[in-house]
């Protein structure tokens, strides 16, 4: 693993004999070890390390050269170093990157959580167990193309000439599973699941082979649906996925590129149905992959974005944070271009009037498990989505898988139609999120 210390003062010896007066370094470097099983049998298995760090230095005229590296010993930073104070004669005047105001700030509960990494013998076992008993658990499975089980230590780093300097380290373990059925007559169907936790010990293995069994098995038979308006229930997963790709609608950077469904004057303008409140919250105790400072030494925490329906906040940088007179908030990413994005979402209702329906007792609506080809069926300026998905036709309690069909719309247009926020959240990798009802969106079918 990374040695922060030691980078530090490579750093600041090059930076001294190359005349560099201002730079910052962030990094990471990733342990990890994954494994993949066919039919009970060893299909691949890897373990790799790998570094990367970027380098920023800034001259005499406020201008930023920046460049990458694998390379971590007392040479490759120094050429590092030496690349970007070259390049900094060509950075951009307009609007140049500082540093966060914010890099020096203490952080709490900033403690190592390591996890001591199971043998590869113990990953390959954990992994034909499931498969097998995936197999086993109906006749029309025939066989998990998909599955991988992965254990990871990550460290990141952040350090600049003013004195900072963070690191952090973490332990994951990671198990997918994605099934495929066959039978005479009918379409192939399928099914998956994710689970993520510190360490093997702790991975839910049986809820995600439980989870990818039951959905598997209640896609079998199938029918089609007609084309219409419907009231959809979206998953957990499902809703998330949508956040995410219309993620510009509180994205300062995204904002000042003009390239987001909100503008300057959006902070404060209803954007969802008053039921729905939204958070970035890298730092919520669900979320497993929690980072304690972004790629500019930012602190993270907790960001509201939307509250009762009204856009109350951004997710900034520091370069937009100055320019929009606001905060940094710990999301920034730095390359070539400093960019934002999130960390992890978290979904719920503050509105009393938020009514609490029922699959059980909802008729003629349609649940979305999982929506596909996001890739393809989003148009993030325009707002629009057309998306094929793994979902069912609910009537009173009673699951028909559906045969294939698309989910249409405005992605401001759903916000503004949400019926419901359920109370009852589900942890997912991307966040903490209920299930969401929307009416009257367009579902083509047969």
């Amino acid at each position: 693993m990374i040695n922060t210390e030691i980078i530090a003062n490579y750093a600041k010896s090059s930076a001294k004999e190359l005349g560099i007066n201002k730079y910052d370094i962030y990094g990471s470097s990733i342990d990890e070890t994954s494994v993949e099983v066919d039919k009970g049998e060893p299909k691949q298995v890897q373990a790799s390390n790998r570094s990367s760090v970027i380098v920023r230095v800034w001259n005499e005229k406020g201008t930023v050269g920046v460049t990458s590296t694998t390379d971590l010993d007392e040479l490759g930073i120094k050429l590092a170093l030496e690349t970007a104070k070259e390049a900094s004669s060509f950075g951009h005047t307009n609007n140049p990157p500082d540093f966060s105001p914010q890099a020096k700030e203490s952080i709490e509960n900033n403690g190592d959580e390591i996890v001591e990494a199971a043998p590869v013998p113990t990953l390959i076992d954990t992994l034909i167990e499931a498969e097998t008993n995936l197999l086993k658990a109906h006749p029309a499975i025939q066989g998990v193309p998909y599955n991988g089980l992965s254990q990871e230590d990550i460290k990141r780093f952040y350090l600049n000439s003013e004195g900072s300097l963070r690191q952090e380290a973490r332990s994951y373990a990671v198990i997918y599973l994605y099934s495929r059925t066959e039978e005479e007559g009918k379409k192939p169907r399928g099914a998956s699941s994710m689970k993520i936790s510190r360490g093997l010990e702790t991975l839910d293995v049986d809820g995600c082979l439980k989870e990818v069994t039951e959905k598997t098995i209640s896609h079998i038979n199938y029918q089609t649906i007609p084309s219409g308006k419907y009231t959809i229930v979206f998953s957990p997963k499902a809703f998330l996925s949508l956040i995410g790709s219309f993620s510009n609608l509180f994205n300062a950077q995204n904002i000042l590129d003009k390239q987001s469904l909100s503008d300057l004057e959006s902070i404060g303008k209803e954007v969802a149905s008053p039921l729905l409140s939204l958070c970035d919250d890298a730092l919520h105790p669900d979320n497993i992959g929690a980072e304690t400072f972004d790629g500019e030494g930012t602190p993270t925490r907790r960001i509201e974005l939307i509250k009762d329906g009204i856009l109350g906040g951004l997710l900034h940088s520091s370069g937009t944070a100055k320019r929009m007179n606001s905060q940094p908030t710990g999301n920034a990413n730095i390359g070539a271009k400093v960019t934002v994005g999130s960390h992890f979402y978290h979904v719920f209702s503050n509105s009393e009037a938020n009514p609490q329906y029922n699959l059980d007792e909802a008729e003629n609506v349609i649940f979305i498990d999982q929506l596909q080809a996001l890739h393809a069926g989003v148009n993030a300026l325009q707002g629009s989505f057309s998306l094929p998905f793994d979902g069912w036709l609910v009537n009173k309690g009673k699951l028909t898988s559906i045969d294939a069909a698309t989910v249409a719309g405005d992605y401001l247009t759903l916000l503004k139609s949400i019926v419901c926020v359920e109370s009852e959240a589900e942890v997912t990798p991307g966040g903490v999120c209920p299930r969401v009802w929307v009416k009257d969106l367009s579902v083509t079918g047969e």
